[in-house]
């Protein structure tokens, strides 16, 4: 894997819902996820009101930034232009601790670490500005 930034990559497209995500990604590196105020349930992807009840009462929080794999695809082939440089390029369901799944890159040197059951962590702030998603490592 290759530590320069790709100029290329593609950009997050920006919504009113994925705004403050994003934004807390870019700027402080950090997961942040909707919970709801009437049912207590964490929620991903954003969105408007809550899929378990319907209440419009989401609020942010910070996520732990922890998670195990559940499944995974490591890609060598056949990539867009700007991830080529980088294959193997890993993606992956993390269980997130919040209880709560997610599809995420998961940064692989040679794709042979990554496994189902594997712990995940976040990326460090100083990782996290090359990348315009939330993006995980093996957890060590």
């Amino acid at each position: 894997m290759t530590n320069e930034v790709s100029a290329a990559y593609p950009e997050a497209r920006v919504t009113p819902d994925n705004a403050p995500m994003l934004k807390r990604w870019r700027e402080a590196g950090e997961l942040v996820l909707q919970h709801c105020e009437g049912c207590g349930k964490a929620v991903f992807y954003p969105r408007p009101v809550c899929p378990h009840c319907w209440s419009d009462r989401l609020v942010w929080r910070p996520a732990s930034g922890k998670g195990t794999v559940v499944s995974f695809s490591v890609i060598h082939r056949g990539l867009p232009a700007p991830f080529d440089a980088e294959a193997p390029i890993g993606l992956a369901e993390i269980a997130l601790e919040e209880g709560i799944s997610m599809i995420a890159r998961v940064l692989v040197a040679d794709g042979e670490e990554l496994e189902s059951g594997a712990g995940v962590a976040l990326v460090g702030k100083a990782d996290a500005a090359r990348f315009p998603l939330p993006t995980f490592r093996i957890a060590r």
